[in-house]
C-alpha cells in the first residue's frame, strides 16, 4: 500500500472532522462513486458529495477517527473508523432516523493515481 496514499487518507479524515469540504473534494475524481452513509447507495461526482455533505452537517455533526489502515487483495485501502455521531450542540445522538450512528466501520477508497474514484463504507467485522 503506497504511503502516499495513506497520508492522503489521514489528511481527509482531518479535514473532514473540520469542515473543510474544499480539500477533500480537491482529491476526488471528477466522476467519484461516494457511499451515502446516511440513506443508502451513493452519490456521484464532486458537486454531488459537497451537497451530501452540507445536507449532512446541517442536521448532525460527524466524526470519523481512522485508526488502522490496510491494503485489499484487489488494491483498495481498508480503514477500520470509529465514528461518532453528535447533534449540533455536540451532544451524543438518541433515536436519530438515519443510519449514521456510533460504531465502528471500515472505509473502502479505490484510487486512481492520485484521486478517489471510489468511496464504500462496510461495518466492521
Amino acid at each position: 500500500m503506497p504511503n502516499n496514499h495513506v497520508e492522503m487518507i489521514k489528511r481527509i479524515y482531518a479535514s473532514f472532522n473540520a469542515r473543510d469540504i474544499d480539500a477533500v473534494l480537491a482529491v476526488l475524481s471528477d466522476d467519484v462513486a461516494w457511499a451515502n452513509g446516511m440513506n443508502g447507495g451513493h452519490v456521484k461526482g464532486r458537486e454531488a458529495v459537497r451537497d451530501y455533505w452540507t445536507r449532512q452537517w446541517a442536521v448532525i455533526s460527524p466524526h470519523v477517527e481512522p485508526v488502522a489502515f490496510e491494503e485489499t487483495e484487489d488494491g483498495a485501502v481498508a480503514v477500520e473508523v470509529i465514528q461518532q455521531v453528535f447533534d449540533l450542540d455536540g451532544r451524543p445522538l438518541e433515536g436519530q432516523a438515519h443510519g449514521l450512528k456510533d460504531k465502528t466501520v471500515t472505509h473502502i477508497f479505490r484510487m486512481d493515481g492520485d484521486k478517489i474514484v471510489r468511496f464504500d463504507i462496510q461495518d466492521a467485522l
